[in-house]
């Protein structure tokens, strides 16, 4: 009974077959099947081992996938951020090269300014003479000019001789006025003027509508319009003009004021003195 327990598989193989053949006897056999029943446990214990075994197997593929999966991620992260230290290496390279150019021009920069301030310490000495020469230029122009505006102007040289006294103006600021001045007094050069003023006329003060065209000429006319004249500036005086011109300068005064549309003027004109 106990070797039946312990037979192998190929026994109770041969046990079967005995067991359905046609010679086999049921006396025998209905024991011989109680001995087989009794004998299985020792049969499954194998298919049970293969099933644990097998589930082994799986689990352990299951482990090492999940370990393949962990170290794929683990790839993939270090990837990532190999491409990225990369990124930042290139862009390190790209920014040094560019600081290195700045560099190289803030030197080319000192050398320049450090120039530039030996030649401004030698202006600044030369600056206030050239100020002084400018403005002494000025008032002669003025002089020598057409006597238009002449309050307004004499005004502004008054100011700008004052000025000059002045120890709480910069030298650049001075420098800046009297540019102004000369910008002012070009100006006046490339416009028409109308407007109303007191001249000496045969020793009186006269009201009249004074005309300028640039620095061309300067007209006058009488408020009533019965005398026009021009500005000799040879000899410094008002020279009356023939009436044929009161109509031109009439259409003058009123192309200044824009009042009417412009147009072609012929009107006697005088050479401006060269200064010395």
């Amino acid at each position: 009974m106990v070797g039946w327990l312990k037979s192998s598989s190929a026994d109770l193989f041969n046990f079967l077959n005995f067991y359905m053949s046609p010679l086999y006897c049921p006396a025998k056999a209905s024991i011989a099947l109680v001995i087989g029943l009794i004998s299985m446990p020792c049969f499954a214990d194998p298919l049970n081992d293969a099933i644990k075994t097998e589930q082994a197997t799986q689990q352990a593929a299951e482990a090492s996938q999940t370990k393949i999966n962990n170290l794929s991620q683990e790839s993939g992260s270090l990837l990532t951020k190999y491409r990225f230290a990369n990124r930042q290496v290139e862009n390190l390279v790209v920014e040094s090269k560019h600081l290195e150019a700045v560099l190289k021009t803030q030197a080319e920069e000192k050398i320049s300014l450090k120039e530039q301030i030996k030649t401004l310490e030698l202006t600044h000495s030369e600056i206030t003479p050239l100020i002084l020469r400018m403005l002494e230029n000025l008032e002669k122009f003025v002089a020598l000019d057409l006597p238009f505006l002449p309050q307004e102007r004499q005004q502004r040289l008054l100011k700008l001789k004052a000025m000059m006294l002045k120890a709480d103006i910069s030298k650049a600021e001075k420098f800046r006025r009297i540019v102004e001045a000369y910008q002012v007094e070009n100006d006046y050069g490339n416009t028409i003027e109308a407007y109303k003023d007191e001249i000496d006329l045969k020793g009186a003060k006269t009201p009249v509508d004074l005309l300028r065209l640039g620095r061309v000429g300067l007209y006058y006319q009488r408020l009533d319009g019965s005398e026009s004249g021009v500005w000799n500036t040879k000899e410094k005086r008002w020279d009356s003009l023939p009436d044929r011109y009161d109509s031109k300068i009439h259409r003058g005064l009123g192309i200044a004021r824009k009042e009417s549309a412009p147009e072609l003027l012929t009107l006697p004109v005088f050479a401006a003195e060269v200064s010395k």
